[in-house]
């Protein structure tokens, strides 16, 4: 895999987005509730979330296209994709029993550099193996050390600026499931939970080291990671999340490979804050956003969605 195309400066980003009577992402153990830190009640969005969000906006445009398909994605096994670098290797896969793919993996590790082939192949051919990284199971449970790829861009959890009180909505179901259900009763009672209004932060990081050194992510995959960050939400509407919006996508590029400031330092250039008005904020203009435009030596900071 040639990665001299990979990109050649290091980056942090901002993003902040909010949701109007939704629920950005439900915790299953909590009977879907909005996430929340229950030290402060304030809603948190995992990076799981936000990298599935990028991943299907990807699937979306690229359909598939060579070294564009999306590694983990819904009704495809993760083993399906791994035996796609067997097959580039000249080795029949079509039988795909345990003990067949025993014989598959000892004829592979007999192939020089196999560790290096595998891991090129899929980050060559799979978004975001190359953008986020992977455990790739079928490689790591066959001793193989390209199994676990270490991606270059990293999202953290997405934090509320304020605490949210989540709303327990009750419906009202008329469509009846069983012949015995509508003898017994007309309607039934279901029940979901919303946000009525909050903003929340992510803060991400993008490596020029690792995508030198390990995924070749390059120019082009970074011009489409902002593309699909400020278009996460606008492809996947539904009544539970209600209405999501990507405000702000605030960037700080670095001269240098390795970086020419602490993340930290860079991320408290960007305050975010209740207007002094403002009680208790229902949209994003009872929010004033402000970046303090001296950056260290090195870094320039910008909006994309300007």
């Amino acid at each position: 895999m040639d990665k001299d195309g990979a990109i050649k400066n290091r980056y942090e980003f901002i993003v902040l987005f909010d949701v109007e009577n939704g629920n950005p992402n439900g915790d299953p153990d909590a009977d879907n509730m909005p996430r929340m830190d229950n030290s402060t009640n304030h809603g948190l969005v995992t990076d799981v979330c936000l990298k599935h969000k990028i991943r299907q906006y990807i699937q979306m445009l690229k359909e598939d296209e060579p070294e564009y398909d999306i590694y983990i994605k819904r009704n495809v096994t993760l083993n399906s994709s791994d035996f796609r670098a067997y097959e580039a290797l000249g080795l029949d896969t079509s039988d795909r029993r345990d003990d067949a793919m025993k014989k598959i993996i000892k004829q592979a590790k007999k192939e020089k550099n196999i560790d290096e082939f595998v891991r090129d192949f899929m980050c060559k051919n799979f978004y975001d193996v190359r953008t986020f990284g992977a455990v790739m199971t079928t490689f790591t449970k066959n001793a193989l050390n390209s199994g676990q790829v270490r991606g270059p861009v990293q999202i953290g959890f997405a934090r509320s600026i304020d605490s949210i009180i989540p709303q327990e909505i009750t419906l009202t179901r008329t469509a009846i499931t069983t012949e015995k259900d509508a003898e017994d009763k007309l309607n039934t009672i279901g029940r979901k939970y919303i946000v009525p209004y909050a903003l929340y932060r992510a803060e991400g990081y993008i490596s020029a080291n690792l995508a030198r050194k390990v995924t070749g992510f390059s120019e082009e995959d970074l011009t489409l990671l902002w593309d699909a960050i400020a278009n996460m939400f606008e492809h996947d509407r539904s009544a539970s999340r209600g209405k999501m919006i990507v405000r702000e996508l605030i960037i700080f590029k670095h001269d240098s490979e390795l970086g020419n400031a602490p993340a930290h330092k860079l991320f408290e250039k960007v305050t975010v804050a209740r207007k002094a008005d403002v009680d208790f904020p229902s949209s994003y203009q009872d929010y004033e956003v402000r970046v303090d435009d001296k950056m260290p030596a090195g870094v320039t900071c910008f909006k994309y969605l300007d």
